[in-house]
């Protein structure tokens, strides 16, 4: 069993503690505000047309200029970051727990039971993920509920493995046989046994998994099937604003630059945690 306590962990933590994670801990703590408090931090409305030039310069009303509808570039950011993150984060959620829970399932009960799901598992992960998200949403329709549910159900296949493998190195430990002993229950082993000496691993694969449902999101977005108007979404903003690069503006750069530094914030620190906590993630079987 892990013997660390949460104490020795955060020391860890802290001692190894350097520059380049502190910044992308800044990063992210700004992130999370601006998700939380979009509304009083965006100095506009998310769907107001302020002006009736597309692509305007930056002024003192319009911080970062207008997009292709005169509406304010700065707030239209904050409002689709908001709503990018929310649906990455309930996306990662989602997936972690239907992915963790049938992982330490499989790996517990075996036999039959671990060949069924690890086979089913093994046939959805043969068709590409994208092809897979846009043949589901193009029948179901691409509300926001439809998109959580399908990427979801998608990365979790993906948890699923990580899982499992963790599971089967833990399954065998001598502390696992003597809860077996004690007469525990396997819910009460996977929650108290498997999932705390599985968490560092966990911790680094969400990191992951929440920047991929970032980049899937913005995909299909981009594409027309993810986020829909009036929302802001920043693969949305990106396709909207396409032809500002033929005014010589920056505007549809915005939205891939806040994608790009959210996803390499969160990997650097996913490396900085994998580092400190001496964890590492199982090769996928």
């Amino acid at each position: 069993m892990n013997t660390d306590g949460p104490s020795s962990v955060i020391k860890k933590l802290v001692s190894d503690l350097t520059l380049t994670p502190v910044i992308c801990l800044l990063v992210l703590a700004v992130v999370v505000i601006v998700v939380l408090f979009a509304p009083l931090i965006a100095p506009h409305p998310e769907a107001a047309i302020l002006t009736d030039e597309s692509f305007s310069l930056p002024d003192n009303v319009m911080l970062l200029g207008s997009d292709f509808l005169g509406r304010d570039m700065l707030s239209r950011l904050i409002f689709g970051a908001r709503v990018t993150l929310s649906v990455a984060l309930t996306i990662s959620v989602i997936a972690f727990v239907l992915g963790c829970a049938l992982g330490f399932f499989a790996a517990v009960k075996r036999g039959w039971v671990d060949s069924i799901l690890s086979r089913s598992v093994d046939a959805l992960i043969s068709f590409p993920a994208i092809m897979v998200a846009l043949i589901v949403i193009s029948a179901l329709g691409s509300s926001i509920t439809v998109l959580i549910v399908t990427i979801a159900l998608i990365d979790s296949t993906r948890v699923f493995r990580v899982a499992r493998a963790l599971g089967m190195d833990i399954v065998v430990q001598d502390y696992i046989e003597a809860a077996r002993v004690r007469g525990e229950k396997m819910g009460w082993i996977i929650w108290h046994e498997m999932l705390p000496n599985a968490l560092a691993p966990l911790a680094a694969e969400f990191g992951i998994r929440f920047t991929y449902a970032i980049l899937f999101i913005s995909a299909l977005s981009f594409l027309g099937l993810g986020v829909q108007a009036p929302h802001a979404d920043l693969g949305v903003m990106v396709k909207e604003n396409m032809q500002g690069l033929l005014y010589e503006t920056y505007t549809p750069l915005y939205p891939a630059l806040c994608i790009a530094i959210v996803t390499l914030s969160v990997n650097l620190l996913v490396d900085w945690f994998l580092k400190a906590t001496d964890a590492a993630l199982p090769d996928e079987l």
